[in-house]
């Protein structure tokens, strides 16, 4: 039997499978249909050769040198299956038993065999999905009853697979009854909702059946890599293309960085520098469920879209305006709607610099001088630095620049705000924490050729005869969201005692990626392409040994954040590498700071009783963590208007609260708030903190903070 062949009767034993377990559908007008026909979708020889590419490169240049076998293959088959129905909402128990079949043949099949298996998984949940929407389409005949005190379940990520048909009915006849509802409570008549939704379920059918080779084998290796660890990745020729855009920073849009989560087109970071940096309005995990072009366009919903033809949709010329209609991060599905307006532009790079300010602290009659340097990213221009130009722009020179205009102004101490800051060029990283620390090394760096015997490379301060370019009282503010460079940067001034680490946990991102393009390694010539891949090569270790790898760096002083580190973060992350450590190596530390961080603590969490804005910030957290823990929905029109107006009414009050305290005007609705006129909690605290510092520096309680002792 030919391959041809071979998918020939695969095909049609997979349309039979599905045929045999999924029930007639009725359609608009009550007769029953047969489902849709699948597109037939089939491994090219090109996908398995890159495959087999891709499974030698994980056994030999991985960090792990990963054992492509039964023990991956079980993992992967997992994590396909959870990327392909995270929330359970579409297969049924009796397609993961069957799938149960490939368990660990997996790793067989991408190293040497024909890749039908990916594909037949991947039919079986597009008929499933078909015949979901399909359902939907029907329930749409009548408009639902709002006066139910039925609950939908929205999260169903630890709940079983549907033991049958029947009980996905039911789970979807409650989803559709919630979709409607979502539009009912904004006041759309009956028709308008069901154009809307009408629209968004054929959409996604539509979608579903424009999926190609290509998606299906992307998908799959994506996942075959993310099992090995979460920042190993293969893209497809056409993503490889995006992504080297993304990374030019020379595309026109709105300067964020979208994902897909379920059915939403979710923010994961915005872009410094780009419009939606400087609007402001639009925060990470905003769930984006329309879209409008221009100032009057008509919105378009995009729940269950494509994330490149969402991506094409948000894009457009320089000046124009896109709407975005979003679902605020931390809100419940459902929740109001709200409206950004963003004028499409170039990501401006000048803007991604760090920058400085001055906080101003009354304090006992006389007011301290704090300087912070926001820095946004580890960025240095080595086309310039290539060039031959010896003015290049790099963090390093930026913040030692602002540091002397910060001295010049008098400051009596300094914040390095790194929250956010998502790491960037290493050699920027031992620079910069140069300019703290007097010599020696910075970080200490394995790699996948290394064994464990052999001794990790030694990152040493790149100008070690250049003077510290700062030695007075510092902190360094960091949130779940300073990752990779931030973590080594930070980790040095800890592990120094050169000042100290306040704010959140850090992500915990130590490892280092190495990017190969596929193409070159290939002697024929494909009109496709064969993409990318990014695996990771190698970790970080402190100067101390251990690892940033998984925990991050733990602040010296703690802050409340509404980042929840329980979902955010390398931790969070399944087949992460672990937290591990190396020997220390030999370096001169500052006079242990245990005893000034312990009043310094003290200090905080004193004033902190009583302050207003750190009351308000305490509550909003809360808050937020409420609506998180929440797993289902009142399918209640009435209960839903009332919890929405109790969450309005909540919000009003606590900022009313603050304001009150702080002897403000009260606001009589939240949209006379100003979100400019909201406070940085953590950046004042982070200020009092150093003022405390430099107070103690000041009456000779804090040790010296040159080197004395050597490891």
């Amino acid at each position: 039997m030919t391959i041809f062949e071979q998918r020939q009767y695969r095909g049609l034993a997979i349309l039979l499978l599905a045929l045999m377990s999924l029930p007639a559908l009725s359609n608009s007008d009550g007769n029953t249909s047969p489902i849709d026909d699948n597109q037939f979708l089939f491994a090219e020889q090109r996908h398995e050769n890159i495959a087999e590419l891709v499974a030698q490169f994980i056994q030999k240049s991985h960090y792990n040198h990963v054992a492509v076998d039964d023990a991956l293959s079980s993992k992967v088959l997992d994590i396909y299956l959870e990327d392909l129905d995270r929330n359970r909402m579409y297969l049924l128990a009796s397609d993961i038993e069957y799938f149960e079949r490939y368990r660990y043949q997996l790793d067989d099949i991408v190293k040497s065999k024909p890749l039908d298996p990916v594909y037949e998984m991947f039919e079986v949940y597009q008929t499933r999905v078909r015949e979901r929407l399909n359902f939907a389409l029907a329930q749409l005949e009548a408009e639902p009853d709002y006066s139910t005190n039925e609950e939908y379940e929205f999260d169903r990520m630890e709940q079983p697979w549907a033991a049958d048909t029947r009980e996905l009915d039911e789970i979807w006849r409650k989803r559709v009854i919630n979709d409607a509802l979502s539009l009912a409570l904004e006041d759309e008549p009956w028709e308008k909702i069901h154009e809307v939704l009408t629209k968004r379920y054929k959409g996604f059918i539509k979608r579903l059946d424009q999926v190609n080779n290509d998606d299906v084998f992307e998908r799959f290796m994506n996942m075959f890599a993310h099992a090995v660890d979460p920042h190993s990745s293969y893209l497809s020729p056409r993503n490889a293309d995006e992504y080297r855009i993304a990374m030019s920073l020379s595309y026109v849009g709105i300067g964020a960085t979208l994902q897909t989560e379920d059915d939403f087109v979710q923010i994961v970071n915005i872009i410094r520098g780009g419009p939606a940096d400087f609007d402001g309005k639009l925060k990470r995990d905003d769930r984006i469920t329309a879209v409008a072009q221009g100032p009057e366009g008509e919105f378009t919903d995009v729940i269950g879209w494509r994330l490149d033809d969402v991506v094409d949709l948000i894009r457009g010329p320089t000046e124009s305006i896109v709407r975005l209609q979003i679902i605020p991060a931390n809100s419940l599905p459902g929740s109001p709607k709200e409206i950004i307006e963003l004028t499409r532009g170039a990501v401006k790079l000048e803007e991604q610099a760090a920058k400085s300010q001055v906080i101003k602290v009354p304090r006992e009659g006389r007011e301290w001088s704090i300087g912070v340097i926001e820095v946004p990213g580890f960025y240095r221009d080595y086309r310039a630095l290539n060039s031959g130009d010896t003015e290049f722009t790099s963090v390093t020179r930026d913040v030692k620049r602002l540091i002397g205009e910060l001295e010049e102004d008098g400051i009596d101490g300094l914040v390095i705000d790194m929250r956010g800051n998502g790491g960037g060029h290493l050699t920027e990283a031992t620079a910069l924490s140069g300019l703290f620390i007097d010599n020696g090394p910075i970080v200490q760096l394995r790699n996948s050729v290394d064994t464990e015997r052999s001794p990790p490379q030694r990152l040493d301060d790149p100008d070690p005869v250049a003077r510290v370019a700062y030695n007075g009282p510092m902190a360094v503010l960091v949130d779940r969201f300073s990752a990779s460079a931030s973590e080594i940067f930070a980790g040095a001034i800890q592990d120094y005692a050169r000042g100290v680490i306040i704010g959140q946990q850090t992500f915990g991102k130590g490892t280092v990626q190495n990017l190969y393009s596929l193409d070159q390694y290939f002697r024929t010539e494909d009109e496709h392409g064969f993409g990318q891949l990014t695996l990771t090569i190698g970790k970080y270790y402190r100067v101390t040994g251990a690892s940033t790898q998984h925990r991050g760096v733990y602040p010296d002083i703690e802050l409340p954040s509404n980042i929840d580190a329980a979902i955010v973060g390398e931790s969070a992350r399944e087949n992460a590498l672990p937290w591990d450590t190396v020997d220390t190596t030999r370096f001169a530390a500052g006079a242990p700071l245990n005893s000034t961080i312990e009043l310094l603590a003290a200090n905080h969490a004193e004033r902190s009783k009583d302050d207003p804005n750190f009351l308000y910030q305490m509550d909003r957290i809360e808050a937020g963590k409420r609506i998180r823990d929440q797993k289902t929905l009142s399918l209640n029109k009435e209960t839903r208007r009332a919890t929405r107006a109790q969450e309005l009414a909540d919000a009003l009050q606590r900022e009313n609260d603050r304001r009150i305290a702080l002897q403000l005007e009260p606001i009589e609705s939240l949209d006379d708030l100003d979100v400019d006129d909201l406070p940085d909690v953590q950046l004042d605290e982070a200020a009092k903190i150093v003022t405390d510092m430099a107070t103690m520096r000041e009456l000779n309680a804090t040790p010296a903070q040159t080197a004395q002792i050597s490891h």
